[in-house]
């Protein structure tokens, strides 16, 4: 048995260290959600500072836009030329996505500074890489409505998720320290 244990010791290290992570996180942000009240439609910190980014860059490069509270549930509209063609709800935040990406880097760490310093920049391109994806998709609605299903279930989680997914590889292969380099 103890042999058995020994050989999936390093599996049980990266579990153990992943649920960790995750659940200490999932619950502080839902003791950060739990701030606001949805049924008064309010609308938490960090989604209005994506719908807001998101704003800024499709002004910067698309024309006017602006968002503006939803009159009848917790989210943000957002408009482009005046147009209403997205809104931004909690889950736009990508705030779970990276908690997902911080537990699988933490699952996978042995030096603090390096994977706090690599966590950080991960979640800065995400963040970045979401604002970018909303304001894409909230370019791509005004002129491919009819592709709205393809663009929003399918292509844009496609790249956000590819991104995530090529990060964590580099953090294995290149900066973890599991991969052993050949020499």
């Amino acid at each position: 048995m103890k042999n058995t244990f020994s050989q999936y010791k390093p599996f049980f290290a990266f579990l153990t260290k992943f649920i960790v992570f995750y659940l200490v996180f999932a619950f502080v942000y839902k003791m950060y959600l739990n701030q606001y009240n949805a049924e008064n439609k309010e609308v938490d910190y960090f989604t209005e500072i994506v719908a807001k980014q998101t704003v800024e860059v499709l002004n910067l490069f698309a024309g006017e836009s602006q968002y503006l509270p939803h009159p009848k549930e917790a989210s943000l509209k957002v408009y482009l030329k005046e147009k209403y063609l997205a809104r931004v709800v909690e889950g736009c935040n990508a705030i779970s996505i990276m908690i997902l990406f911080g537990a699988f880097i933490f699952a996978f760490s042995n030096k603090w500074k390096k994977t706090i310093l690599y966590i950080v920049i991960g979640i800065g391109i995400i963040h970045l890489l979401n604002v970018l994806r909303i304001a894409l998709l909230t370019y791509a609605l005004y002129y491919y409505p009819e592709h709205e299903e393809l663009l929003h279930g399918t292509i844009f989680p496609l790249v956000i998720y590819g991104v995530v997914f090529v990060l964590w590889i580099m953090w294995i292969t290149k900066f973890s320290g599991y991969v052993k380099k050949n020499s």
